[in-house]
């Protein structure tokens, strides 16, 4: 998923996947290690369904999604169930609370949660850029068997080819040079 036209994702992406991997990352584990109080305890407290079967679901699917998201291997993908995630989270404990306590407690407590959505919104978008295992995949691998790194090719889906022996019919590098 590359939005046309955008440029790629600069390398200061990997500061928002610390971020937003790594508080994942250990909220998922938070919920093992004091399940009362983060897990299905917590769960059961704010009406979740099923909450001892859904709190350990939640904090695995936050464990594997944040440390994809940390080295960047399917960003985008892992990033789609954190969203929801998060956005669940918002409706069932920061909505009631904004009802509850009013605008300015509800900010206060909600402040992560708007931090972790519009960081996961940023990767969805930008992906994880190039100091990441798809960046560097992205880089090094043979696409489709090519032999060639990924991204040296000319061709261009939807772009007609360019004329034999023009400069960018050829796909070496040496033709990329010449640009």
């Amino acid at each position: 998923m590359k939005l046309v036209g955008a440029p790629p994702a600069p390398a200061a992406t990997v500061l928002v996947r610390l971020l937003v991997g790594g508080v994942f990352l250990s909220e998922g584990i938070q919920k093992f290690l004091f399940p009362d109080a983060l897990g299905g305890g917590r769960f059961a407290k704010i009406g979740i369904p099923a909450p001892y079967l859904s709190a350990p679901f939640v904090g695995a699917v936050e464990i594997v999604c944040g440390a994809l998201v940390i080295v960047g291997l399917a960003t985008r993908l892992a990033v789609i169930p954190l969203l929801v995630d998060i956005a669940v989270a918002i409706a069932t404990t920061k909505i009631p609370m904004l009802v509850d306590k009013g605008v300015w407690a509800a900010l206060h407590e909600a402040r992560t949660d708007w931090c972790m959505l519009a960081g996961g919104l940023f990767l969805l978008i930008a992906g994880p850029g190039p100091l990441s295992v798809d960046g560097y995949a992205r880089r090094y691998a043979p696409l489709y068997g090519s032999g060639e790194p990924a991204g040296s090719s000319t061709y261009v889906p939807g772009r007609p080819s360019p004329p034999a022996g023009s400069p960018d019919s050829s796909s070496s590098m040496s033709g990329r040079a010449s640009r």
